[in-house]
């Protein structure tokens, strides 16, 4: 049996009466994998103060294992770990005290990489210091994330509910397909846990950091719905749910399920000299022209190669009552979906007069 020996100026790990002596908090990042640092310190200290100078390795992993008959939620998201809706959404997890909260998130932003996986290459982990969670930052796409988090080879536990996001910018209609944030949320669906994707309704220039706080608390319901739902056996498991925000979250009109609509953002693509010339685009599916030019992205080998950018050409807006249309009418929308995309009957019928004349020929 190993422990920790925790003394006011070094730590020591004994097992099996051998000991080795660390020098400081960071150290112990080895001890276990299952383990934020940031989370159990606090737990360490606090058993220091109250006279228990011992802490075994087994009390170590049940700080990240949750404890009492809270619920367990994993995290991820497509904007990267330190992205701020991520980061608003966990503040009110952990100050709602309802919750073990696990976070398993791209190290980087991973936007608009859908339901892509990483397949020949080793993911990387690393600890990431986030109050009140045990949380990863991960080298791979948000469907990497999830199926890591979900797999015990890095947490203890299963979580009862996979949440993604919040997402700076709305994931409506069409728009699903590309997002990573749906994707993280529908990888826990193929391996029967329950999900969430969360998009807040990003605007420049109208919305502000605390909108994202606002969001997180505005979906906490929701939340603790479905949990209620999930403890009792009775939520459907045939189907995940899409979140999505609106702007003016502060005075929105409350929750509206919702069917996913057509709605999309017309793209093309245009020659350019530069990777930055013509701005970035954002995960809002809008550009960012005020990013300046840097000679260090400019392609000086173009006898070979031919540069090209992304730029918004139009859009295709739904004129039913779909989750885009709710969602600009100020509901939040909620709205089930599934991982089979089947066509409609129409196109169906079609097709089987269609085949029954081609295995004629």
């Amino acid at each position: 049996m190993g422990e920790l020996i925790l003394a006011s100026k070094s730590i020591a790990l004994t097992k099996g009466g051998n000991t080795t002596k660390l020098h400081n908090w960071g150290d112990l990042d080895s001890v276990s994998r299952n383990v934020n640092v940031s989370f159990w310190r606090q737990n360490a200290k606090a058993q220091i103060e109250k006279g228990k100078r011992e802490i075994t390795v087994k009390s170590i992993a049940r700080m990240s294992s949750g404890g009492g008959d809270r619920p367990t939620v994993m995290v991820t998201n497509d904007d990267g770990i330190d992205a701020p809706g991520i980061r608003a959404l966990l503040h009110v997890l952990v100050s709602s005290y309802r919750f073990n909260v696990y976070v398993c998130a791209p190290d980087s932003e991973k936007s608009a990489v859908s339901h892509s996986i990483t397949w020949q290459k080793a993911l990387f982990a690393k600890p990431v210091e986030i109050e009140g969670t045990v949380a990863f930052a991960v080298s791979g796409t948000p469907a990497d994330c999830t199926s890591l988090g979900i797999s015990k080879s890095l947490f203890t536990s299963v979580p009862d509910l996979v949440i993604s996001g919040i997402n700076m910018g709305s994931n409506c209609g069409y728009h699903i397909l590309y997002s990573g944030t749906v994707a993280g949320a529908r990888e826990a669906f193929l391996n029967g846990i329950a999900s969430i994707s969360l998009s807040y309704d990003w605007v420049g220039g109208k919305s502000t950091i605390n909108d994202f706080k606002l969001a997180a608390e505005a979906c906490l319901p929701i939340i603790c719905g479905l949990l209620g739902e999930i403890k009792k056996k009775t939520h459907p498991q045939n189907c995940f749910l899409n979140v999505d925000i609106p702007t003016d979250v502060a005075n929105h009109k409350g929750y509206r399920l919702t069917n996913q609509g057509k709605t999309m953002v017309k793209m093309g693509w245009r020659q350019v000299a530069s990777e930055s010339e013509g701005g970035k685009m954002l995960s809002t599916m809008t550009m960012e022209t005020s990013s300046p030019l840097g000679s260090e992205s400019t392609l000086t080998n173009l006898k070979h190669e031919l540069a090209f950018q992304r730029e918004v050409k139009g859009s295709q807006v739904d004129n039913s009552d779909t989750d885009y249309n709710c969602l600009r009418e100020g509901y939040i929308t909620v709205s089930p979906l599934g991982a089979l995309s089947p066509a409609d009957m129409e196109s169906q019928a079609y097709f089987n007069q269609w085949l029954a004349g081609v295995s004629a020929l």
